[in-house]
């Protein structure tokens, strides 16, 4: 992050304590930025084109930055000013949806919009320093693990290493059905927009800013923040015409039909869909729910398994995807194993990155990176070799004294070799156990129990005798997580054993399930 864009961050982020006294969160206060950073923007960008405001009259900001305008009256017209914004279409109706005023303070919502926001020429800053400001708040905002809002943010090195393997490139479509912020619709732009890639001509820019990329969010409010941090970055319609290259809706509930050339995603980790219901009793009971879908290969309630088979949909044939997976996905039965011998079959199941923990906010998470292309209909499994990357054995990572830095994929993106996959070598030998990049053909894979990917050979130097053990908070962490990880487990065969209530006619439909983030 530039210099100028840290101070922007510092000058924003510092006023959220404030605001944190009058009860609002970090994602309360990012809300509200949005909200005002579109109004001051669309205001300095009128001012510079002469083009016409998307912002009707009598809501726009100079109104709401009039010097008049103070106490109980700014308030008032605050909220009436998201009210009617919210009910247009566009980039508009998406950024005010459900939108609400959380600064109940008239004073402290007119130093937010007096002081902080009018005083920045936000249209003089280009796209990066502006974008790497909206993202350093954002990142800020993950920070919050209590609040959740850490589940909306992937680290931005990874995202980074897996787009410079996928290698989007101009005129292809991107989608990413599980957005949250945009992180990875961000860095694909960023790709092809970038000179020592590619020199776009003009159609090229304006497919790219208009049409290229395609994100999904369940939650209105962070969809918001995607949509913001877009339009920060000078993507997609920046008039409240046009459609936005983000919408909110459940991405599993049914195949949109659509397909893309690329899909870059990290969905919300969690085993199961469920609701909650009222018996006749008054008593909650969580019902589990199982997607039911014509295009998948198996119904299961197990969401990130569904993810899977929902981007498999998803892709054009010979498109290509890259998605962040939890381990249960690679080893667990029933439901996975069906998924994984059709994909392992149907697709081109080439390389799995085994992912550290520590590097996500929710401490302890086990993930990996699954990448697999579409292939058209064969007799014979498109799989025939699937290469591992082990980044996880021996590799201790924090968020704050050692956190995942871009350089630490530098060997993995080598190793990839995008630039001709079918002409990679192992590190990994019987002269060199230690190597961390492996093959294993698809017979020994379809060989294997359950057909699991779960696959590890380094040597754990931690359960080795004399070994040096990892600092006490990182064994801490970890033994929290798993015992976390335990007790949501038994809880959930506690409740799949209990007793289900009797059917009403006011049950959620089976074929729905939560996105969750």
């Amino acid at each position: 992050m530039t210099d100028l864009a840290n101070r922007i961050v510092q000058k924003l982020w510092s006023y959220c304590n404030v605001l944190r006294d009058d009860g609002l969160s970090y994602q309360d206060y990012l809300e509200q930025l949005t909200f005002l950073l579109f109004l001051k923007m669309a205001d300095e960008r009128a001012t510079l084109t002469s083009e016409a405001q998307p912002i009707p009259e009598g809501y726009r900001w100079a109104d709401l930055a009039a010097p008049q305008m103070e106490g109980v009256e700014l308030e008032q017209h605050y909220r009436e000013t998201l009210r009617v914004l919210g009910l247009e279409g566009g980039m508009l109706g998406l950024i005010f949806e459900k939108a609400q005023n959380k600064i109940q303070d008239p004073a402290k919502l007119r130093r937010l919009v007096a002081d902080l926001i009018d005083r920045e020429r936000w249209t003089s800053l280009d796209a990066d320093v502006k974008g790497d400001a909206y993202e350093g708040l954002l990142e800020k905002n993950a920070q919050d693990t209590k609040g959740g809002a850490g589940q909306y943010f992937t680290p931005r090195p990874l995202i980074d290493a897996i787009v410079a393997v996928m290698r989007p490139a101009p005129g292809e479509t991107i989608c990413d059905p599980a957005c949250g912020a945009g992180g990875f619709l961000l860095a694909a732009h960023d790709y092809v927009a970038n000179i020592n890639n590619y020199q776009l001509d003009t159609d090229q820019k304006r497919h790219l800013k208009l049409e290229a990329l395609h994100g999904v969010e369940l939650v209105d409010g962070v969809a918001r923040l995607c949509a913001m941090n877009l339009l920060l970055h000078s993507i997609g319609p920046t008039t409240g015409e046009g459609d936005p290259p983000v919408r909110t809706g459940d991405s599993l509930a049914a195949d949109p039909g659509h397909r893309y050339d690329l899909v870059l995603t990290n969905p919300p980790f969690g085993r199961k869909s469920s609701v909650l219901t009222i018996t006749d009793e008054g008593e909650q009971e969580r019902e589990t729910l199982t997607v039911v879908r014509d295009d998948f290969w198996a119904s299961t309630s197990n969401k990130q398994l569904n993810f899977v088979q929902h981007i498999k949909t998803l892709l054009k044939i010979n498109g290509r995807a890259a998605v962040v997976v939890p381990d249960n996905v690679l080893f667990e039965g029933g439901a996975g194993e069906t998924v994984r011998r059709k994909l392992l079959h149907d697709y081109d199941v080439h390389t799995l990155l085994r992912l550290p923990t520590g590097i996500f906010y929710a401490q302890g998470v086990k993930a990996n990176v699954l990448f697999f292309d579409r292939k058209p209909a064969s007799p014979s499994p498109w799989t025939k070799d699937l290469w591992i990357y082990d980044l996880r054995t021996n590799k201790n990572f924090t968020l704050k004294t050692n956190p995942l830095r871009r350089p630490d994929l530098d060997e993995f993106v080598a190793c990839f070799n995008p630039a001709n996959r079918h002409a990679r070598t192992e590190t990994w030998s019987e002269a060199n156990p230690d190597g961390r990049w492996r093959r294993y053909p698809y017979a020994d894979l379809i060989a294997r129990d359950k057909a699991s990917l779960d696959i590890f050979w380094l040597r754990d130097a931690s359960l080795e005798d004399g070994a040096n053990l990892p600092a006490p908070d990182i064994l801490a962490a970890e033994i929290v997580e798993d015992l976390r990880a335990a007790l949501e487990a038994f809880e959930l065969i506690a409740a799949d054993l209990a007793p289900s209530p009797p059917p009403t006619d006011t049950k959620a439909p089976l074929s729905r399930v939560p996105q969750g983030g």
